[in-house]
């Protein structure tokens, strides 16, 4: 059963990882050792003359505070817990992010939507993996990688296509932000499904894009 409150809420129940209270360089260090998943550090919120903004510079910035803060963010990617220990310390307030299209892709869609498919999944029997709920009101689904490939196929199949619904892929080259990172004025990214034993084991996006794309469907 998915208690997806309840970890929006930042419930203790499940231990990997914690959200409530641990620090960016703690939880930066915890996906390392317990999911194994490679991170960078991004940029960080500064408060200039009263008002805060992303250390890009950026006063229009789309993400402050959660986005790469140098070109070369792909090769500083470690898998190491040492080597994030290192570079959280050195900039403690940096953003963590999640290279996408190494151990996972990431598929998303509105929030409202996101929430609809997770409870039809929960009538299916289906288990997703790891959740994201982030400030811009998007859901992130956690999927093994090579989904973006498969996704234009599949929706197809299923009468649908990437252009009529609101529904994108995260893969090689990208990255989403991990809680608890902040973006600007509008929170934090929190789990929806947190890491635990029982999605240690990611779905193939094949499971997961039927309910994705009756919700997404449901919500235009």
């Amino acid at each position: 059963m998915f208690i997806v409150e309840e970890t929006i809420a930042g419930a203790d129940a499940v231990q990997i990882p914690k959200q409530r209270g641990e620090s960016l360089l703690d939880a930066a260090v915890r996906y390392t050792e317990e999911r194994h998943w490679d991170v960078v550090p991004g940029t960080w919120l500064e408060t200039r003359g009263g008002v805060q903004g992303c250390s890009c510079g950026d006063a229009a910035c789309p993400a402050p505070g959660a986005h790469p803060a140098r070109e070369d963010w792909a090769v500083r990617a470690t898998g190491s817990a040492t080597v994030a220990r290192r570079m959280w310390r050195e900039r403690p307030d940096a953003s963590v992010l999640l290279p996408t299209g190494l151990t996972f892709d990431a598929v998303s869609v509105p929030e409202s939507a996101g929430f609809l498919a997770l409870a039809r999944m929960e009538r299916l029997g289906l288990t997703p993996g790891p959740v994201t709920v982030t400030p811009h009101r998007r859901t992130e689904f956690f999927v093994l990688p090579g989904a973006a490939a498969k996704v234009p196929k599949l929706l197809r199949g299923l009468g649908w296509s990437l252009s009529s619904i609101d529904l994108t892929v995260r893969g090689e080259g990208d990255f989403v932000a991990a809680p608890p990172t902040r973006v600007g004025s509008r929170g934090a990214v929190q789990w929806a499904c947190r890491p635990s034993a029982a999605n240690r084991w990611l779905p193939d996006v094949e499971e997961i894009v039927p309910p994705l794309a009756y919700a997404c469907g449901r919500d235009r």
